[in-house]
């Protein structure tokens, strides 16, 4: 197969991959709406002290997910070459992104929920952009894919 099939090949396959991706994208969107447009006395206003704290361990928590998904996300990549099974090289490239997307869309709905807890929209655009970096960084990658492909062909042709 010619690089050039072997590049629209990999395009293919990555379709549902990008199309994952691009619903975490709206889904931080429809956050953003969500945000902007309703009704302000659907708001709860949970004292300061509280709101304070939540807000310091969301941080937190959005501090720890960058590491931890980037950690988490090059395990399943290297499971993905190594693991015998007969799953496709496609779906288990789509389940180490979907993880990944799980964690870049659970910082986006951080800032979400302390919007609606009476937070500011700071907190909300801070909470987004962190969020649409992730999942940015954490975007399909016709490499990884490619790798994947080329270490699960390997091993059906009896090499190492």
């Amino acid at each position: 197969m010619s690089i050039r099939n072997k590049r629209q090949r990999a395009n293919t396959d990555l379709r549902p991959h990008w199309i994952l991706t691009a619903t975490a994208a709206a889904m931080l969107a429809l956050y953003l709406y969500l945000c902007h447009y309703p009704p302000a006395q659907w708001r709860q206003h949970i004292p300061a002290v509280q709101l304070g704290m939540i807000r310091a361990i969301f941080y937190s928590l959005a501090i720890i997910a960058f590491p931890l998904t980037n950690l988490i996300r090059h395990i399943q990549l290297r499971l993905n070459q190594t693991m015998p099974g007969d799953k496709p090289a496609k779906s288990r490239y789509l389940f180490t992104l979907m993880i990944s997307m799980l964690f870049a869309e659970s910082i986006g709905f951080m800032g979400f929920a302390l919007y609606w807890m009476g937070d500011d929209f700071n907190t909300l655009y801070i909470f987004s952009l962190l969020s649409a970096l992730a999942i940015y960084l954490y975007r399909p990658k016709t490499q990884e894919y490619r790798t994947i492909v080329q270490a699960l062909s390997e091993t059906e042709n009896g090499k190492p």
